[in-house]
């Protein structure tokens, strides 16, 4: 707002914004269709959307608590009530997110059955990169689809592929990946950055301590607590038919399925990396082959 100042003209005046949190969750409570959650809508409603007494009904928390967070007078919300909150009010994974910011907390994302399906629309979109490396990869590394090439190129690991599995139990990863330390560095870092925002994904947790207990040099690379995201990388395979293949590989996270992310390897044009890289998308995988 505006007050005059000392010399005739206004200023602007900030106007604080102490309760965010209660905004949020009005607006949100004002989308909510009744019908949506099983609860009669009807005449009688002034205002559209929920009551608070049904979203503390739907949270499973007493109706002056939920009306004290809103009123901006609890300002200290536990992780498990905003999670409940935010599953009555229907919220997707950004507005979650939002949600426990404003409250003051990091969001912990759970399991969610949706970062283990690709969306059809993201399967199209792998075969939009003809000439490219194209999978997707779940928070526990596992491969949940890839391109032709992809798949023609991680062909010497056959059968359902967890790609930390592979690097680390399989007998031929240290030949095939001759950056085998630095590759094995990033992906454990990046594996550490998923167990923090999937603290309870049992894949993950599993895939921890099964590699903890069997390999020693996953063991120490997890030790060192290095936290870091798979961001651009350079990678090199040495694939057994088509010789020393060269990639830049850009990773892109899938925003509608949390914890899923796009990787893409790119061969330098002209290259012998992007010849070898065409001759393999050429030849047909046998059948049962995953990269």
């Amino acid at each position: 707002m505006f007050a005059g100042s000392s010399a005739g003209s206004p200023r602007l005046v900030d106007v604080p914004d102490t309760n965010r949190l209660g905004e949020f969750l009005r607006a949100h409570r004002a989308r909510v269709d009744p019908g949506e959650v099983g609860l009669r809508g009807g005449g009688d409603r002034r205002v559209p959307g929920l009551r608070r007494e049904e979203i503390a009904v739907l949270a499973g928390v007493s109706a002056d608590y939920y009306a004290r967070l809103e009123q901006g007078r609890e300002r200290n919300p536990s992780a498990p009530v905003l999670d409940a909150i935010g599953r009555a009010l229907r919220l997707d994974p950004d507005a979650r997110g939002h949600l426990f910011r404003l409250a003051g907390l990091n969001p912990r994302l759970g399991p969610d059955n949706s970062r283990d399906s690709v969306h059809p629309a993201l399967l199209r979109l792998l075969d939009a990169f003809p000439t490219s490396a194209a999978y997707v990869l779940s928070p526990a590394f596992d491969v949940l689809a890839t391109n032709r090439v992809a798949a023609a190129l991680l062909s010497p690991f056959t059968g359902p592929t967890n790609m930390v599995r592979v690097l680390f139990q399989h007998p031929r990863a240290r030949a095939v990946f001759p950056d085998w330390p630095t590759l094995t560095e990033n992906v454990v870092h990046a594996l550490r950055l998923n167990a923090g925002l999937f603290p309870e994904d049992p894949r993950i947790r599993t895939l921890v301590a099964e590699l903890r207990r069997d390999s020693p040099e996953f063991r120490a690379r997890w030790t060192d607590q290095t936290v870091r995201g798979l961001t651009r990388m350079f990678k090199v395979i040495q694939h057994p038919e088509a010789g020393r293949i060269e990639l830049t590989y850009q990773t892109f996270d899938v925003r509608d399925a949390p914890g899923q992310q796009l990787l893409v390897g790119t061969p330098e044009p002209g290259s012998r990396s992007a010849e070898a890289l065409a001759h393999l998308a050429a030849v047909p995988a046998p059948d049962g082959e995953c990269a």
